[in-house]
């Protein structure tokens, strides 16, 4: 028998058993023991302090009383430790113990899970299923459709020629253009004659345009 079967094996009754106390039982003495010895540590405790009070009470006045109240005290201390690591042990047992039921019961309820998962699903057809699915994505895809139908424009064609509208669009650049030229009014001409520049200022500005040439010239 493995392990964990051993853990899910009934127990009877506390007397005439052949598997043992049951966890409860055994939390339950090791509980009472755990108070027990703790009140005793507490009554050790002040059994020491008595001690060292009464040591000190006599100090050098009676040396026989204080060296007694003093071994005393040792002993008491010596008994203090003892019961330390009793409990130590204790509860470090009663750790394990609780942490073993505690596992036990999870192992319980994770059969009884397993056991339901199991009778739900010999329900269950798994060929249905695959079917049930295909027939849900087969109406997705007709929902699909239908939702596209609807969304799609009565007697509306998007089939424009781009050549056709890029063309129209030129034409309206053109009527914009001829528009605000025919907007635009032109200076008159004068109808009399200019003065004649004077012969100096001619040649300022020719001797003015050559420079300019060789300037251009030499860049």
């Amino acid at each position: 028998m493995s392990k964990i079967a051993k853990l899910f094996k009934p127990s009877g009754g506390s007397s005439g058993r052949k598997g043992g106390p049951s966890a409860q039982e055994a939390l339950f003495r090791l509980r009472e023991t755990e108070d027990m010895l703790t009140k005793k540590q507490e009554y050790l405790e002040k059994k020491i302090e008595q001690e060292l009070s009464t040591a000190r009470k006599h100090g050098t006045k009676n040396k026989r009383a204080a060296l007694q109240a003093l071994k005393r005290k040792k002993r008491l201390e010596k008994q203090l430790l003892q019961i330390d690591g009793t409990l130590s042990t204790i509860e470090f047992q009663r750790e394990a113990l609780e942490n073993s039921h505690t596992n036990t019961e999870v192992l319980k309820n994770m059969g009884y899970a397993a056991k339901a998962m199991k009778t739900v699903h010999q329900n269950m057809d798994l060929d249905k299923i695959d079917d049930l699915m295909q027939d849900i994505h087969e109406q997705q895809d007709v929902a699909q459709e239908i939702s596209d139908a609807i969304s799609r424009p009565v007697g509306i064609s998007e089939d424009f020629d781009e050549d056709e509208l890029l063309a129209e669009l030129e034409e309206l650049e053109q009527e914009d253009l001829n528009r605000h030229m025919a907007s635009v009014t032109l200076p008159s001409v004068p109808s009399h004659k200019l003065p004649a520049r004077p012969a100096s200022s001619r040649k300022k500005v020719e001797e003015e345009d050559d420079i300019k040439m060789l300037a251009a010239w030499a860049t």
